[in-house]
């Protein structure tokens, strides 16, 4: 006979159960609630997650033998499709957006840097990137993406010392990636590397003005002229530094301070890049290292395809 608890309930043990309560009491997410409250569909989804449940069903299938253990789980009473699902759909969102923030705040407060982090950078660095996500039309009837299917794009940034996402911003599909350098609250003294589909000359104003540093790839064709160039190790494939202005008229409008433009070469995939930052204490080398660490948020992005259950989980079905 069991005498111990649960390891499902030993693992909520670790959530902050008082800062889930002020979320709830915020948005009112328990008013007219009698016996399923949030806390109980959250650790609901938290246990179809983590048991790898593919829908509602599955996962009511999975814990209805059990009734006698839902109050030392946690789901309260009442446990069943219906309400699942009508919470789901109806409660609102940013309760457990705000809740997952307070999650994130404490993940990183105690985390240290990856062993593999070998840069010695005192501000922080971060990965700014996007995913999509497919989902069934049928259930996810407003993210239509295409004529036949549905989709979200998840905009996320990811500590890269820590690998650890710091903000999430979910769009529709079609929404282009470079809109969520939009809602981004920029840290002072803080690096962003970005892929090319972020090279916005506007948007990486604001970031320089706001006292942070951008790191972006350039397109071969981009128009300027050379200020002044910097002596390069040729042996560590920099291939040229160089200070340089916009040509063009309407980019040189959106940005016309200088920018840094470095030109690596990668022995291990034999493919040139073209950088652009706004950073020149760094070295060349150093630059061309942060961009590739962006690599982190791409193996994110694997493990959430992976694991999350999303194309019928959220529904009724």
């Amino acid at each position: 006979m069991n005498v111990g608890k649960y390891v499902f309930s030993q693992i909520i043990l670790h959530l902050p159960a008082r800062a889930f309560d002020s979320c709830v009491e915020y948005y009112d997410g328990n008013k007219y609630v009698k016996h399923f409250t949030c806390w109980n569909q959250l650790l609901c989804m938290m246990f179809g997650q983590l048991s790898g449940r593919d829908s509602l069903r599955d996962l009511l299938v999975s814990i209805g033998p059990h009734k006698a253990k839902f109050y030392h789980l946690g789901f309260g009473k009442n446990v069943s499709k219906t309400n699942l699902a009508l919470a789901n759909e109806k409660r609102d969102y940013r309760i457990f957006e705000e809740f997952a923030y307070v999650m994130i705040k404490k993940a990183r407060a105690c985390s240290i840097p990856d062993s593999d982090f070998k840069l010695h950078i005192p501000g922080s660095v971060y990965a700014f990137d996007s995913t999509l996500i497919d989902l069934c039309l049928n259930v996810f009837w407003w993210a239509k993406y295409r004529t036949t299917n549905a989709a979200i794009k998840i905009h996320t940034l990811i500590d890269v010392k820590t690998s650890i996402p710091c903000f999430v911003y979910i769009t529709k599909g079609a929404v282009h990636d470079v809109n969520g350098l939009d809602v981004l609250e920029y840290e002072n003294g803080g690096f962003y590397v970005l892929d090319r589909g972020y090279l916005d000359f506007k948007r990486l104003l604001n970031i320089n003005s706001q006292g942070a540093y951008f790191i972006t790839r350039s397109r071969n064709k981009l128009v300027f002229d050379r200020v002044t160039s910097r002596k390069v190790k040729k042996k560590k494939g920099i291939l040229s530094d160089q200070t340089i202005t916009l040509a063009n008229y309407r980019p040189s409008m959106k940005y016309p301070i200088p920018l840094r433009r470095i030109r690596f070469y990668d022995k291990e995939t034999n493919k040139r890049f073209l950088f652009l930052t706004n950073n020149f204490e760094l070295s060349a080398e150093d630059v061309a290292l942060l961009y590739k660490y962006r690599w982190r948020i791409e193996l994110f992005f694997k493990w959430i395809k992976q694991h999350l259950k999303v194309n019928s989980f959220w529904g009724t079905s």
